[in-house]
């Protein structure tokens, strides 16, 4: 089940949490960017977008792309790390100077240096509404202007480029989050209420989740830890025990308390998702993200021995978004809703079964094969229709909205 978690920003000085954070249930989940005022010294690849109807929230799908790293210019290559297990003291004497401190008049977060021409890797809500330049600061507590490349506030990523001699940068390597296992090993380092490059450590309590991103859509895969991740923590890197980075710190789920700290669980952006969006950026200024417009749910066993769908598996088309690439070619969404064992399911709508000749058993198998393919590309899609007729629709991807408010149907 994907789990939708809300940002919330910390200004300067925080206003009461009933007007700035928004709780679902008995949970708080906020962005680790803190306020100023706590400061103390301190390939051009895509995502695709999919909506899954599990949960009520979108589903950002990575596809994968060349990693930055095998780029042929080597003065911009992101290196990846060799594989091997270190201390946690050997990672930090290691890599520690590698994390900065990212500051603006109204927030404070953290970032990490990702080449030997000054890149920065960081999350855009560390960066969002800086008035003002922002700095970084490396262990020498000595501030430089940073430049911002480029901001994707569908993936909470940001780019900063600062101008400084290439001997003064600890590059930090970048690893696979895809590659990551539940009840392994992590390291976080970052700014946590302004303690600079402070250390923490866990493990990896769970993968693929789903968290919210800026500007409200969802960002799939993201790595789940115990590891203590706080209020300026945002931005910093999580790594695996051979010091690559897997992910950006980016959020805490704080129980419900307003203005809590670490309980335990926080979130990292995962880094496979950010290669591609940094590649993006790097190469253009921004990000692509491919879009379908439509929101889905699973065919499972239970839904199709009790109703007539047109098939035992694939992904039900819930709803379509107007407007969007989906409603233009075509695609029905759900006529109704049925409650089976407890379960609601939407039903009526085209499922899809296949995509560009791969069987699709089931959602994840959709937002895979639409996220290896980019805004512009074509979709060929089998469904099953109420009806239980078999058709062929082609359907030719867009370019995700910036604000999902905005999509209706």
């Amino acid at each position: 089940m994907n789990e939708n978690w809300t940002p919330t920003n910390y200004p300067t000085t925080p206003p009461p949490a009933a007007e700035n954070q928004k709780q679902r249930g008995s949970r708080l989940v906020v962005p680790v960017l803190i306020a100023s005022l706590l400061s103390a010294g301190l390939a051009a690849g895509g995502t695709a977008l999919v909506i899954n109807q599990d949960g009520g929230g979108s589903t950002t799908i990575v596809r994968q792309v060349a990693n930055p790293a095998n780029s042929s210019d080597s003065s911009t290559a992101m290196p990846v790390a060799s594989t091997g297990g270190m201390t946690i003291e050997q990672m930090y004497k290691q890599y520690g100077n590698g994390v900065v401190r990212v500051e603006h008049a109204d927030g404070l977060g953290s970032g990490f240096v990702i080449d030997s021409e000054g890149h920065i890797l960081t999350n855009a809500h560390v960066v969002d509404g800086a008035q003002g330049n922002i700095t970084v600061s490396f262990s020498n507590n000595e501030k430089v202007v940073a430049k911002v490349v480029g901001v994707d506030n569908a993936t909470d990523v940001a780019v900063l480029k600062v101008d400084v001699p290439s001997s003064a940068l600890t590059v930090i390597p970048l690893g696979d989050s895809d590659a990551q296992q539940v009840g392994s090993e992590v390291v976080a380092i970052g700014n946590p209420f302004g303690q600079d490059r402070t250390v923490t450590s866990g493990i990896i309590s769970a993968v693929a989740r789903s968290i919210q991103a800026p500007n409200g859509f969802s960002i799939n895969g993201a790595i789940q830890t115990d590891a203590a991740i706080n209020h300026g923590n945002s931005g910093g890197p999580l790594l695996d025990m051979s010091g690559q980075v897997i992910g950006i710190n980016s959020q805490i789920n704080t129980g419900g308390q307003a203005n809590a700290g670490s309980v335990g669980i926080g979130f990292a952006v995962p880094i496979n998702l950010v290669k591609q969006v940094t590649a993006d950026i790097m190469a253009t200024g921004k990000a692509q993200h491919a879009w379908l417009g439509v929101q889905l749910s699973d065919v499972d066993p239970t839904l199709a021995s009790q109703t007539k769908i047109g098939s035992d598996y694939g992904a039900m088309i819930a709803s379509v978004t107007t407007g969007s690439p989906a409603a233009k070619a075509g695609l029905t969404g759900a006529t109704g809703e049925t409650t089976i064992g407890g379960r609601s399911y939407a039903v009526g709508g085209d499922v899809i079964v296949e995509a560009n000749g791969a069987k699709i058993e089931g959602v994840k198998d959709l937002q895979a094969a639409v996220s290896s393919l980019k805004p512009g590309d074509k979709l060929e899609l089998v469904i099953k229709t109420s009806t239980g007729d078999t058709k062929t629709i082609t359907v030719i991807l867009g370019d995700q909205p910036q604000d999902p408010t905005a999509l209706a149907g």
